[in-house]
């Protein structure tokens, strides 16, 4: 369903997926520049083309029927899986992240607008690594499923006050004048088996950049489905009958607000 439940491994997962709020200068797009080191390894993959999406994510211009099986979030049509929750998180008064919680695991999902001709993945895999070893922790850059992520063991501090590490997958994919990205935490982040209809999902995404100018690396806003109603965080509400959200899915919940995205 849509919606937070009251399990704690669910909300572990979703906050997890809301690791842009502690470095969205590290987890979104922006941050600072990659050490000499990682400069080397990785400026063969910077400033290149968008690479194929045979199995997506995909662009509006190539799905006939974009909100068949998803749901409408404006910016980006997601798919719509049984069992799921949505949160949306904001930054000021714009919608600008979803994340999908399933059981233990979580994607967040975040589109920016790119330039025509150049990916932007390969340059913001530095930034993220960058900035999360500044933080002490450790970067692992491999191809996966989804084409070139990082893998990351993130510092943060437990309820308890002492420290640990979170483990978090950071995917991207470059379209036409588009990148999306996805952070895949929880259970997703660490046993493949989990992970498979997280990155399913996120495939299967359809990103509405839109023909107005923006500028690379700017949010793509996204917006409530119509029937839709924001609920504050901690708040249930009661399903409702009639939804085009029916069939075991019900509202939509906000989510942590994001401070910073750039």
């Amino acid at each position: 369903m849509f919606g937070r439940k009251k399990s704690g491994s669910a909300e572990d997962a979703a906050d997890a997926a809301g690791e842009a709020e502690q470095f969205d200068g590290v987890a979104g797009v922006g941050g600072s520049a990659a050490d000499d080191s990682e400069a080397a390894s990785g400026s063969r993959r910077v400033n290149l083309p968008p690479a194929p999406r045979p199995d997506g994510p995909w662009d509006v211009s190539e799905v006939s029927k974009p909100d068949e099986g998803r749901v409408d979030l404006g910016g980006i049509f997601v798919p719509g899986v049984d069992g799921m929750e949505l949160r949306v998180e904001v930054a000021g008064d714009a919608i600008v992240a979803a994340t999908i919680v399933l059981r233990d695991s979580a994607v967040q999902l975040q589109a920016f607008a790119a330039p025509k001709k150049e990916g932007i993945w390969g340059e913001v895999r530095e930034e993220i690594a960058s900035g999360i070893t500044q933080q002490g922790g450790i970067i692992d850059e491999v191809e996966g499923p989804l084409g070139w992520e990082l893998r990351a063991q993130v510092p943060v501090q437990l309820p308890d006050g002492t420290g640990g590490i979170q483990l978090v997958r950071f995917v991207g994919v470059d379209g036409p004048r588009w990148f999306l990205r996805g952070v895949i935490s929880g259970q997703g982040a660490v046993q493949p088996q989990a992970a498979g209809l997280l990155e399913q999902i996120f495939r299967d995404t359809v990103v509405v950049r839109g023909d107005g100018p923006m500028a690379p690396r700017d949010p793509i806003v996204l917006k409530l489905p119509d029937d839709a109603q924001m609920v504050a965080e901690g708040v249930q509400q009661e399903e409702q009958e009639g939804s085009r959200f029916s069939g075991g899915m019900g509202s939509l919940q906000r989510g942590p607000e994001i401070t910073e995205v750039r």
